[in-house]
């Protein structure tokens, strides 16, 4: 199960509850409704929501963070570099948004004994790819939701893939329309089960 930060509801939680494997996002906002069971946290390891988790205890201390064997980066420090450049341009207000942070999940997976991984631009670059078809509007990045699907289809090739949480509303420069067309194709192909709520609540730089 992907988890993410909008309304679960009866049927996401309880599908959550049943499965083998679970990833949530960043502050795991949703976790209150869907307590138990996390494997990945899910990261943005740039700009502001890094700094922020990193530099809170209560992220630090969340059940579901203390509990997940492994970290997420879900932002290639390489490809966040080529980044600033052209964003300092177009989107001057994002100063920090390329700032990296991934060193210093590294080194917190270190002392909390948990894997870290950091999802290759590749990945990013194929996401953007899929979503081209849906004719997006400009946008700055796909959200943290859309690039851990494509890394767990990765990772996962031939498992069955839960959604829950998964609102498709946020931050403006996420490509949040395309992204539910591709969701809803890979829903019709047989990829991926979405669990839905009657209610989201807004997500922000993540799922």
């Amino acid at each position: 199960m992907i988890v993410g930060n909008g309304e679960i509801g009866e049927e996401g939680a309880a599908a959550i509850a049943a499965a083998d494997f679970v990833i949530r996002f960043n502050e795991c906002r949703s976790y209150a409704a869907s307590p138990g069971r996390t494997d990945v946290v899910a990261v943005c390891n740039t700009g502001r929501p890094a700094k922020a988790m990193l530099g809170s205890n209560t992220w630090r201390m969340h059940p579901a963070v203390m509990e997940a064997a492994e970290i997420w980066s879900v932002r290639d420090p390489e490809k966040f570099a080529v980044l600033r450049a052209p964003l300092a341009a177009s989107h001057p207000e994002l100063d920090d948004f390329c700032d990296d942070y991934t060193s210093h999940f590294n080194v917190f997976c270190q002392n909390a004994g948990k894997e870290h991984m950091v999802v290759e631009k590749v990945i990013h670059e194929a996401v953007d790819d899929a979503l081209a078809p849906f004719d997006p509007a400009p946008y700055v990045v796909p959200s943290s939701g859309m690039i851990a699907i494509a890394a767990t289809f990765r990772r996962f090739p031939k498992v069955e893939v839960g959604l829950a949480g998964f609102s498709h509303a946020g931050w403006e420069w996420h490509p949040f329309a395309a992204e539910r067309q591709l969701v809803d194709s890979y829903i019709a192909n047989g990829r991926l089960t979405r669990h839905p709520a009657d209610t989201f609540l807004s997500s922000s730089q993540g799922a």
